[in-house]
């Protein structure tokens, strides 16, 4: 579906904007792909990796809805990567978090729905999932914007989506090169905040083909979330740094012992699907259908039981020490 489109992504010169601009170019031929951040440098370095003729490069933020909506024109899809991603950084700085995640996401929407962009699927997170710290609570505020986007539509062609997942291997400011950049250092240990402390896991690619998928799926409302393994992080430290010993740090503000990615109070909007989740929304479409049982592909899913959450502690699936080791290799190889 991406063969002669135009696709922009914002924040695109991130560790998802890299891997998602490989992957699109040894899948598809697409007519352009357009990386839109505000650090020249780092897209002087994306360049240097990336500089087919269909490749450009724009700099811009998302705070800008000028500029965005300049750049969205002729554009077919929207991945919105862009944004404040860093927990203490936002607890400290919160205005500046609220100005890039939540009204940078309604810059998104205005530019996608003036330029008529076909399709536009927002990044989420975990955190999303019952905040407790204010990256999270923005980007849930930013979830419920791309939701209620598909009503401010009306009889227009734009679609809104969004994905959310967990802790990504290997990717900027993850905690897999924290620990082994403590091991090449010489470290006497490893640090970790809560011995009980759980996290989904998944791979970089696993999470760029998840968004490919959904854009083929969705109806647009949606919020995905796939179906991934967990961790126990001693199991993580152990696979990384077998012959160190852990040191229990304390829980940091703003950081959840277990992850959630659906609350129990969405149970009542949630569907079950083969390898993901899907929470429909709460508010009511009055432009079209609000059946979210059955996708734009044809799959089917069923509403999960009254209360169900979906929590990185109480997952049917989790990795052993060797299992993350050779996960771990094979997401970053």
């Amino acid at each position: 579906m991406f063969d002669n489109k135009s696709i922009l992504i914002t924040g695109g010169t991130g560790s998802f904007g890299y891997k998602y601009t490989k992957t699109l170019l040894q899948r598809y031929k697409p007519k352009r792909i357009i990386i839109l951040s505000r650090d020249e440098l780092k897209q002087y370095e994306m360049q240097q990796v990336f500089n087919e003729p269909c490749m450009r490069y724009f700099i811009g933020d998302v705070r800008d809805g000028e500029r965005l909506n300049q750049a969205f024109k002729d554009v077919d899809y929207v991945i919105h990567a862009a944004a404040l991603k860093q927990v203490p950084a936002a607890e400290y700085n919160p205005m500046e978090c609220i100005k890039t995640n939540i009204h940078g996401a309604e810059n998104v929407i205005r530019a996608a729905i003036s330029n008529n962009v076909k399709k536009v699927i927002a990044l989420s997170t975990d955190k999303a999932a019952n905040p407790v710290n204010l990256y999270g609570a923005t980007k849930l505020a930013s979830d419920k914007l791309f939701v209620a986007a598909n009503n401010m539509v009306g009889e227009g062609q734009t679609r809104f989506s969004a994905v959310r997942y967990g802790n990504v291997v290997g990717s900027r400011g993850s905690v897999v090169p924290f620990f082994q950049q403590l091991v090449d250092n010489g470290s006497d240990h490893i640090p970790i905040t809560h011995l009980e402390m759980t996290r989904f896991w998944i791979s970089l690619q696993h999470g760029v083909d998840f968004v490919l998928n959904n854009f083929e799926r969705m109806l647009g409302g949606e919020i995905f979330i796939p179906k991934i393994p967990s961790i126990k992080v001693v199991d993580l430290a152990a696979s990384i740094a077998p012959n160190l010993p852990i040191k229990e740090i304390g829980i940091r503000p703003g950081e959840k012992l277990h992850e959630m990615m659906c609350p129990g109070d969405m149970s009542y909007h949630t569907y079950e699907f083969k390898d993901h989740f899907v929470i429909a929304p709460a508010i009511k479409f009055f432009s079209r259908s609000n059946d979210f049982s059955t996708n734009a592909l044809d799959e089917q899913g069923s509403l999960v039981e009254p209360g169900f959450e979906y929590t990185s502690d109480a997952n049917p699936e989790f990795l052993s020490v060797e299992d993350i080791s050779n996960f771990n290799k094979a997401a970053m190889s």
